[in-house]
């Protein structure tokens, strides 16, 4: 009873999630067409048995036993003058005799919709939630950098940059970011009284989420210090003596301001003693650990040697502003728009193989993850959704024929030659398509089973 519970949790968040993104995007491209005209024979949920079917005044609406896709079955969809499609149709509802226009919004729809979808998700979330930040205030500050040149002190809340108020931490890096290096005057508070001092970022190299370095801005700060939250029994750190609780302000000497900060370094000593300087009940000590050496995968896919000690760091706790109506669907357009960004790159650095494969995920990833956010809650499993929503949508938009991509695609080709390629084209590139799709799918599946470490029954 207990394993069929605990399947259960991840299968009803997956069929919710899945079931609205399937139907939001065949909802696009059912709207539209109906909006230009093309009649509708048939708009379905899933695929398979039909479990359970209506018929309205023109079309029937469908729900099928697999929820893993779904399609809008229009009228005319093959030009009979082509020798394509079947039966009588009214040509004025027929979708391929209407112009070019006209088809290529229809098929843009359906991932139009993912993205309206997700958008909307991200903007009531900042709404009702609100935006998770966290304060403006300084806590380690590196020595000699800038914010200590300036005269910063650990515990000095910045309020404002150039005169424009900064009320979180996300606030501060954004005005920082944007100086491009040029001093700025920097307003903050100390022991009540607000003061006034000029500030010069420095350019420093930090790695984004594919592992890439790319130069930023720094102030040399951070919102919160380094502190130990959980520290794995057996593993060096606890071998060491180190305790939750512990600050770790210093890693063979040289100063640390975050946990980021610390892994990195200590991943490149496996086997070699390390000592780690701790402040811990109002006091300094120096502790020296071994990091372990293990084997783990780089962003490429090749396996490396690192070094692990076995800590945590404390859960950060943040706060949530809640923002206006107009605002919020600001910052949902910006949001989505960040997640395209990855997505899109993401997808560019594994066809280039910058990125292992490996990476690449399907209905079990989806269905692990979706039941893990719907643990943390629905603001949680919203946000999966409208992140999930983006990635269907770039997926979809790639130029591959059986895609949504594809047959813009072959609009392109069509708005430039002045006419379609021939439907014996068409035919083969979409049997093309439907193979390497079948391919991609068994290679996710394949992936999703391995991190299962299932993939021994394929051995």
């Amino acid at each position: 009873m207990e394993t069929i519970l605990s399947a259960l949790s991840f299968v009803v968040p997956f069929v919710v999630v899945i079931g609205i993104l399937i139907l939001i995007h065949e909802l696009g491209h059912f709207v539209v067409a109906r909006w230009a005209g093309v009649g509708v024979e048939r708009f379905s949920i899933g695929f398979g048995k039909v479990l359970l079917r209506w018929r309205g005044k023109e079309t029937e609406y469908c729900l099928s036993a697999v929820p893993l896709g779904g399609y809008v079955k229009m009228m005319g969809e093959e030009n009979p003058l082509e020798g394509g499609g079947s039966g009588t149709v009214d040509p004025a509802k027929s979708f391929s005799l209407k112009p070019l226009p006209s088809r290529f919004l229809i098929v843009f729809a359906g991932p139009g919709m993912n993205f309206v979808l997700a958008v909307a998700i991200f903007a009531a979330l900042y709404m009702i939630r609100g935006r998770p930040v966290l304060p403006s205030t300084l806590a380690p500050i590196r020595e000699g950098g800038p914010a200590a040149t300036a005269g910063l002190k650990t515990g000095d809340r910045v309020t404002a940059v150039d005169g424009i108020p900064v009320a979180h931490w996300d606030d501060l890096m954004s005005a920082v970011q944007a100086s491009g290096g040029e001093t700025r005057q920097i307003t903050y508070v100390r022991d009540g009284r607000e003061q006034r001092t000029a500030l010069t970022p420095a350019r420093i190299k930090v790695r984004d989420i594919f592992g890439d370095e790319r130069e930023a801005w720094d102030i040399g700060a951070r919102p919160f210090p380094v502190k130990i939250g959980e520290v794995v029994p057996g593993e060096p750190a606890s071998k060491a003596g180190l305790r939750v609780g512990d600050t770790v302000v210093a890693l063979e000497g040289a100063q640390v301001l975050s946990f980021d900060e610390l892994a990195e370094q200590i991943q490149k000593r496996a086997g070699k003693p390390t000592e780690l300087t701790i402040e811990r009940d109002g006091g300094t000590l120096t502790v020296t650990v071994v990091p372990q050496a293990v084997k783990d995968r780089g962003p490429s896919g090749q396996e490396v040697e690192i070094g692990r000690i076995g800590i945590k760091p404390v859960p950060v706790t943040l706060a949530f502003v809640r923002s206006n109506p107009i605002a919020a669907v600001g910052q949902g357009v910006l949001k989505t728009w960040d997640v395209t960004v990855v997505t899109t790159v993401g997808l560019w650095k594994i066809v280039t193989r910058r990125l292992s494969a490996s990476n690449i995920g399907g209905p079990i990833q989806i269905a692990q993850v979706a039941g893990e956010q719907a643990k943390q809650g629905l603001a949680n499993l919203a946000f999966f959704t409208a992140a999930i929503s983006v990635n269907l949508a770039v997926l979809n938009l790639l130029p591959v024929p059986m895609l949504d991509g594809g047959h813009l695609f072959f609009f392109v080709i069509e708005a430039i030659r002045g006419r379609p390629l021939s439907l014996r084209k068409r035919e083969v590139a979409q049997q093309v398509g439907f193979f390497l799709l079948l391919l991609l799918m068994v290679f996710a599946v394949y992936n999703d089973l391995a991190r299962l470490d299932f993939a021994r029954f394929f051995r």
